[in-house]
């Protein structure tokens, strides 16, 4: 998933990735997609509404103006259900603030305000209960509809999980674009 997102920071890569058979370029692509780690990694002293607002002003361009920037922002709180915690502290994990399931939408909220065409979310269920991961699926979900490509890997995923997607693809499929050198 690091690799084909173009996230990658470690280690060696070899080979060619192609899209729709073109050869993938990075700066572009960059610009056109977002990508969930599977760590929530989050300022434990912000809202949740500051964490949106400081992801839209550093990663939407310039020329957005201030109030298309913050009815951008609403909506992906609308779409993620987090308008109702808008407030809250994100807080320390495992100490105070958000849950972990609150924590992973806030993560696929971050990227979205980003506004990419595709979206890569590595594992977004892991760590949760069958409630919880029901949860994010759901925004998840939310997220397809609104004309997103999503491409995730999610591991041991529940029948209602595994039925929510509208393709599956065994991981080696993926593979396959890979040309080596």
């Amino acid at each position: 998933m690091d690799v084909l997102s173009g996230r990658k920071t470690t280690g060696y890569i070899q080979g060619e990735i192609t899209i729709s058979g073109y050869p993938k370029k990075q700066e572009t692509f960059a610009r056109i997609s977002g990508y969930c780690e599977q760590t929530d990694i989050h300022s434990p002293h912000v809202t949740v509404y500051e964490s949106l607002v400081y992801s839209a002003w550093l990663r939407l361009p310039p020329e957005v103006d201030s109030a298309t920037r913050k009815m951008f922002i609403e909506e992906v709180m609308e779409l993620i259900e987090l308008t109702s915690i808008r407030e809250a502290l994100v807080g320390l994990p495992g100490v105070n603030g958000l849950s972990t399931e609150q924590r992973k939408r806030l993560t696929i909220a971050v990227e979205l305000v980003a506004n990419p065409s595709i979206i890569f979310m590595d594992e977004p269920t892991s760590g949760l209960d069958a409630r919880a991961a029901a949860i994010v699926m759901r925004t998840v979900r939310n997220t397809v509809d609104t004309g997103r490509t999503v491409v995730c890997t999610i591991h041991q995923p529940s029948i209602d999980i595994f039925d929510a997607f509208d393709e599956v693809r065994n991981p080696f499929t993926f593979s396959m674009s890979l040309k080596k050198i």
